[in-house]
């Protein structure tokens, strides 16, 4: 089953009018409350004023004319394609088309020799795009662990490398700082043929952290995103308050804070180059009152990041956002509950591009690589609820039913072999679906041991060479490339 892109935008927590509300709110945030910023984003801020925001210096404060947004936000590309360099996995991100795939920033592996947590290497990534890259239904690769092994200095260009050199699939990661960008650009310029080839079809995009929730600009991330429009780099926008911390408690109060947040970064990219191409990137999340940590897998984080596209769909932008977080410390029933939960939410909301969904353990701190196939199977579930049930004269089967006739049996109709492999979900294999005594014949697995078998059958097949020779060792001629 072909399960990218399908179109969503049949489940819409909020109202025609609860969208309109919010983003008025959204916009009198900005206009009264307005958004503040740290040092060292004087050419940015001198933009904003010369467009007409209001800047106070002394408080280093800016507020933006609801006219000012409304003329940037209009020239933001409403569709955004995000390459892939098979040129077949190509994400067109539009309208309501779904898309669903790795994310985070994980500092913790679960072995799966061992099954406990360690620190995450630069091999995990590497490992984790090449199991992405064979499992269908993630859509796309983006780094979900921090190798913790490797220095800072050789951070950006290492992480993308391996991510490179892993997958075939779209790639996008965050970086640490320009000169990183740079180096990162220059590698993937290499990988395309130049610069020009890249813009054309960049098969990177880069994570912009830009605000700081609640309300205030990040200097470095704010740096970094603007280098990317200067460039042709698609960027996700991501800010992501927790309601009841960085946030308001209530979820309409989170919407309407993030809004503003979005609303201000995309005019800031606007107005660096116009049609800069950008996705709206809200993550609205939960703060766990009891511990004031992360809660990532309640049920509000689904309806919240459903709530996002809704927002993005109203001023004709492409989103990035969440699904397929828990709280589960391990590939547990509490996992596949939580994660099927936001992840079918945010596909039937039609969001474009959901990260964290596949992958995840312990609100982001840990990844587990059996995790990606069981979440690879979840996603595919929820894809397949996209596709909506076929009516047409073939499907109906009635010159089937009128053969087999009353009290018949359709187990060897030529219509149910030209559909028995093609009308129901197959799945990876994680599923089991056989009887107890077959289930006992081989091994009485559960689903966190049958998906350590299909993870280690994909990562124990040959690798594909997604870097050419002649070009890795260009590569490393001129980077310190440490995998």
């Amino acid at each position: 089953m072909n399960s990218k892109g399908l179109s969503g935008g049949i489940y819409k927590p909020l109202s025609p009018e609860g969208i309109d509300t919010i983003h008025n709110a959204s916009l009198t945030i900005l206009e009264k409350t307005g958004i503040a910023y740290e040092a060292g984003l004087d050419a940015t801020v001198d933009m904003l004023a010369d467009a007409g925001a209001t800047v106070d210096r002394k408080m280093k404060r800016i507020r933006f004319p609801r006219e000012l947004i409304a003329g940037q936000i209009a020239k933001a590309p409403a569709q955004v394609i995000l390459y892939a360099r098979d040129g077949k996995k190509d994400l067109d991100l539009t309208e309501d088309k779904v898309h669903l795939g790795t994310g985070g920033a994980a500092v913790k592996i679960l072995d799966m020799e061992t099954g406990l947590p360690r620190s995450s290497t630069l091999k995990d990534l590497y490992d984790l795009g090449r199991l992405v890259d064979r499992l269908d239904h993630i859509h796309f690769f983006l780094r979900p662990c921090i190798p913790t092994d490797i220095p800072e200095a050789d951070y950006d260009v290492n992480m993308f490398y391996a991510c490179l050199k892993a997958t075939g699939k779209h790639v996008m990661s965050g970086v640490n700082d320009e000169a990183g960008l740079s180096r990162i650009i220059d590698m993937a310029a290499l990988l395309t043929g130049g610069k020009e080839q890249l813009q054309a079809k960049p098969f990177i995009s880069i994570i912009t952290s830009f605000s700081i929730s609640p309300l205030k600009l990040c200097t470095q991330s704010t740096r970094i995103m603007q280098a990317c429009n200067r460039q042709g780099i698609p960027v996700a926008l991501s800010a992501a308050p927790m309601s009841g911390s960085t946030g308001p408690m209530t979820m309409a109060g989170t919407l309407a804070q993030l809004h503003a947040e979005q609303l201000a970064g995309i005019t800031i990219c606007q107005l660096t180059r116009s049609g800069a191409p950008l996705l709206y990137g809200g993550i609205p999340g939960m703060a766990n009152m009891a511990t004031m940590g992360y809660r990532g897998g309640g049920v509000e984080c689904g309806m919240m990041n459903a709530a996002i596209h809704q927002m993005a769909a109203h001023i004709n932008v492409p989103n990035y956002n969440s699904a397929g977080l828990t709280d589960a410390k391990l590939p547990d029933a509490q996992a596949g509950w939580e994660k099927a939960m936001t992840i079918l939410l945010g596909a039937m909301g039609g969001s474009n591009y959901m990260h964290h969904s596949a992958g995840m353990l312990e609100s982001m701190l840990t990844v587990a690589p059996e995790q990606f196939v069981i979440d690879d199977e979840i996603i595919g579930m929820a894809c397949k609820v996209l596709k909506g049930i076929e009516v047409d004269a073939d499907h109906l089967a009635m010159d089937a039913i009128d053969t087999v006739g009353p009290a018949g049996n359709f187990m060897m109709s030529p219509h149910t072999m030209k559909y028995m492999r093609s009308e129901y979900f197959q799945g990876n294999g994680v599923t089991d679906s056989k009887s107890r005594h077959q289930w006992e014949q081989n091994g009485s697995l559960d689903t966190r041991e049958r998906a350590k078998a299909i993870a280690r059958k994909i990562l124990d097949a040959p690798e594909t060479p997604y870097i050419p020779a002649e070009i890795d060792i260009a590569i490393r001629e001129s980077y310190h490339i440490l995998l």
